[in-house]
């Protein structure tokens, strides 16, 4: 077995953290590193990600989680937010980006900026920003594998309220939305669910080979 897969067969959603350890600064930068990393449709990256280490501010935010423990015992919590409305000046931000980067002029990038502009600005609000939320779960799975492969806890959350989120964490009027968390430390010795047999589907319930 591969050391990806072995790691990711130590993984599991930690329900119960232990808040006597803290993620190194060091690790910290590896696993924003992976997170920043991530592909992304377009290459675009349509999300923020705010790191919540303020345990008054995770405090309000633990009800407007289900009153899940995680969010406040963990070491520390990563909100991914999707960007709203996304249109023609975070296109443009973003070839800015590519062309002092790469060193090339913009003329040589102009069809593909159009082409871009074309198909992402055309499409409803409300497909735009679907699809925003979709590239923060990309960026998620970088998380969990190089957290897996530090030996650091990740637990994705869906059971939170977005729009309390955005409210307590001020991400409306930057044109954010919470889209996905996921809290982050060392699972405690008390979470007996760290023991049981991983449930997955068989290979042959799996996959289809067409």
């Amino acid at each position: 077995m591969s050391n990806f897969n072995q790691d990711a067969n130590w993984r599991y959603s930690t329900k119960k953290f232990d808040t006597t350890k803290k993620i190194s600064n060091q690790d910290l930068a590896t696993l924003k590193e992976a997170i920043r990393l991530s592909a992304s449709s377009y290459g675009l990256q349509p999300y923020q990600v705010i790191i919540v280490e303020n345990p008054e501010l995770r405090a309000k935010l633990q009800p407007a989680s289900w009153g899940q423990s995680q969010i406040v015992d963990a070491s520390h919590l990563i909100v991914f937010a999707n960007e709203t409305n996304v249109g023609e000046d975070q296109i443009n931000a973003y070839f800015k980006n590519l062309t002092e980067t790469r060193g090339i002029p913009m003329e040589a990038v102009q069809g593909y900026a159009d082409f871009m502009k074309s198909n992402i600005v055309s499409l409803p609000l409300e497909v735009r920003n679907t699809w925003t939320s979709k590239q923060t779960y990309i960026a998620l799975g970088n998380l969990l594998n190089a957290a897996a492969e530090l030996k650091i806890d990740v637990t994705p959350m869906e059971g939170f309220v977005p729009d309390q989120y955005n409210e307590i964490l001020g991400l409306t009027k930057l044109g954010l939305n919470a889209s996905l968390v996921a809290t982050i430390g060392y699972r405690s010795e008390e979470d007996e669910t760290q023991n049981y047999a991983k449930v997955r589907k068989s290979n042959e319930d799996l996959f289809i080979t067409l």
